[in-house]
Order: C-alpha cells, then sequence, then structure tokens
C-alpha cells in the first residue's frame, strides 16, 4: 500500500507565492491593475492601453466595464467590448455632469 503524502493547502499557497515573481518594471498600483486588466481580457498586445486607462479613469468605471464583459460570453474581441463599454459609461457620466 503506497504511502499517502497529504500536502496542505498552506503549503500549497506559499510554494506558489514563492514561485511568483514580483515585476520589477511595475512600481506603481495602476500599472499591475492595468497589466492585470489586460490579462484577463486575453488582450495583451495592448497592456499600455490599459495601464494608461487605470490611471486615467477612475477604478469604478473600469470595474464595471469588465463587469459587464464578464457577463457576455459570446464576445469575440473582449477588449473592443471593454474599450466600447468604458466609452459608453463616461459619456453617461460626462451627462450627468452636464446636467447639474
Amino acid at each position: 500500500m503506497a504511502q499517502d503524502k497529504s500536502v496542505s493547502i498552506k503549503d500549497l499557497m506559499l510554494a506558489r507565492q514563492k514561485s511568483i515573481k514580483p515585476n520589477q518594471y511595475m512600481h506603481h498600483e495602476f500599472q499591475d491593475y492595468g497589466f492585470q486588466l489586460a490579462e484577463k481580457l486575453n488582450d495583451l498586445q495592448h497592456k499600455a492601453l490599459y495601464i494608461m486607462m487605470a490611471k486615467k479613469y477612475p477604478r469604478s468605471i473600469l470595474e464595471a466595464a469588465y463587469s459587464f464583459v464578464i457577463d457576455y460570453p459570446q464576445a469575440q474581441s473582449k477588449g473592443k467590448l471593454f474599450m466600447w463599454k468604458v466609452k459608453q459609461i463616461n459619456a453617461k457620466k460626462e451627462d450627468l455632469k452636464e446636467e447639474k
């Protein structure tokens, strides 16, 4: 009978943290957020654009657009859909400012 070597979840998490190397080129939180957004949307070709958007736009707009994209499973290009939704949310926000 083979011995069962059980590994705790804590040990697995510690091993994973040691294997992940922090990116030496990311110095600000918005850079990390923009890069993660590009990864989640499978659009690493435009990671600089997502980093710029993470710096320029409020997180609430980006999170709302990302949530919309995730809820849209038929999206062929998640990046395009994300950009469209950010533009739509931002336009709606500007209209509300003008009404005041």
